[in-house]
């Protein structure tokens, strides 16, 4: 069994940063994805990390501005977020997938959080 928290969302300015932290109870090291979900719209991916940290995906609307990162023991992801803008308002998601599946596949991950709302204002 696996359990997934995420932390760290909130208000803020454009053109601030916000730490997302995503705590993992489970009894491997996984690969992980961060997606978020817009009112009313479907989940998008956001970022990926391999299950050794080797490995990291972003989408195109975020490469650039955020980055995914884990610790060594492997039970914590975060995903660093600067210069957000509006855009980036969102429920935010971990999620538990594999080194070798699609991970830019929301059907391609076993578990999920329950998520972290990031607001950005304008």
């Amino acid at each position: 069994q696996v359990s997934l928290w995420e932390s760290g969302g909130g208000l803020v300015q454009a053109g601030e940063s916000l730490r997302l932290s995503c705590k993992i109870h489970g009894r491997s090291i996984y690969a992980m994805s961060w997606y978020r979900r817009a009112p009313g719209k479907e989940p998008n991916f956001v970022a990926y990390i391999s299950s050794d940290a080797h490995t990291t995906d972003y989408s195109d609307s975020v490469k650039g501005r955020f980055t995914v990162s884990r610790d060594n023991a492997g039970s914590t992801v975060a995903l660093q977020m600067n210069n957000v803008n509006p855009e980036d308002t969102a429920v935010y998601y971990c999620g538990v997938t594999s080194d070798y599946a699609d991970h830019r596949l929301h059907s391609e991950h076993t578990y999920w959080g329950p998520g972290t709302q990031v607001t950005v204002s304008s």
